[in-house]
């Protein structure tokens, strides 16, 4: 039926209304109504084409990924997110955008809980990621559900002195001395002064000394630390900016950016360390509120790629990835003695042991008459 045919039906039905023909026809002369009357009149013609040959899917939206991780992998984010947003949008059509937050991860695992909505995080160490899945954020397992157990990142602990060295530090026993003052950072806190605390601790026990020794060392070495800051971040800042310490104890991977940056202190990696693991994992209950799933598990794997562990590796992280950490053996010097948490009595043992409240760090620094 035609648009004139349609008109004329309408004229028919209101032919008793002669005072209204004037305004019907300057209705009808509307081009929104022309349109609709078309429309009218062919819509059922076109039904079978519309049911037949269903309308083409739309390109997919937006979608973003909430990234909260500790302090010093920003710069390796840098790198890799722009990279992986490109390769989505080649690959699905997709825009990927990131929310980010960096900072200790002690901190960083209490504003998850608190409701941070993070859809992936990258800590410092397994035990925070364990305190979110004990929040019922993240499910049982998640180590297993991504490579080599979920460690994306590993770094030892170094020690960075003064220009020329001028306490002479060689190692870890010089850091008990009196007159050197150490910078490290706060382990309630922060991710890397958990571990260099463990790294201390381990340089007695994992070469023949008992608790006692151990604990003897570390209460001397704690004596020597004038200020405990929030993170890694900030305990270069205090080292390198605000020019105190003679001595830092931090992340390679911190150190060896900073030598990136124009720093110049020397440093040492002690033969005797520990593997520093950082776990990355997916937060459950957030990507299923989220809806984006899809793509944070499949951003989560690409950090295994030997594309993101490169970047991973030319920032200071140690890769996890075998053909990479190859390809930068050169960058990394290996540890003689080199031993992991697990050999210190696993993440639960270490926290029960060393820092919940009141545990050894706690004792120690009370010890010494500092809280």
């Amino acid at each position: 039926m035609g648009y004139g045919r349609l008109l004329e039906l309408v004229r028919r039905r209101f032919s008793s209304i002669e005072a209204s023909k004037t305004n019907l026809r300057r209705w009808f002369q509307l081009p929104v109504f022309r349109i609709l009357a078309l429309f009218l009149a062919f819509g059922l013609s076109f039904g079978w084409v519309l049911q037949s040959h269903p309308a083409v899917s739309q390109q997919p939206g937006n979608v973003q990924i909430s990234l909260v991780s500790f302090a010093v992998t920003k710069s390796a984010y840098d790198r890799i997110i722009p990279k992986f947003v490109a390769k989505w949008k080649k690959e699905t059509g997709q825009n990927v955008t990131f929310s980010q937050s960096y900072g200790g991860s002690g901190s960083q695992t209490r504003a998850v809980i608190d409701g941070l909505e993070a859809d992936i995080v990258h800590l410092a160490l397994a035990l925070d990621t364990n305190r979110i899945q004990q929040a019922s954020l993240i499910q049982p397992g998640w180590e297993g559900k991504l490579p080599n157990n979920a460690i994306v990142s590993r770094s030892v602990v170094a020690l960075v002195t003064k220009p020329g060295n001028p306490k002479g530090i060689k190692g870890w026993q010089d850091l008990a001395k009196n007159g050197v003052s150490v910078i490290t950072a706060n382990p309630k806190t922060s991710g890397v002064a958990r571990w260099n605390f463990l790294a201390l601790w381990g340089s007695v026990t994992r070469t023949g000394g008992n608790d006692q020794a151990a604990r003897n060392f570390v209460s001397q070495v704690y004596r020597n630390v004038p200020v405990l800051p929030r993170d890694a971040r900030e305990a270069s800042d205090v080292f390198y900016k605000q020019g105190q310490g003679d001595v830092l104890l931090n992340y390679e991977n911190e150190i060896l950016l900073a030598k990136q940056q124009g720093e110049t202190e020397p440093y040492i990696i002690p033969q005797v360390n520990i593997s520093i693991d950082n776990p990355v994992a997916v937060v459950d209950k957030n990507v299923d509120k989220h809806k984006n799933r899809k793509v944070v598990e499949a951003f989560a794997k690409y950090l295994f790629s030997a594309e993101a562990q490169r970047d991973f590796a030319q920032v200071g992280f140690r890769p996890v990835n075998t053909n990479v950490a190859a390809e930068f053996s050169n960058k990394f010097p290996k540890i003689g003695n080199l031993f992991t948490v697990s050999q210190l009595g696993g993440w639960n043992g270490t926290q029960t042991k060393f820092f919940a409240d009141g545990a050894m760090f706690d004792q120690i620094q009370s010890s010494i008459g500092k809280k």
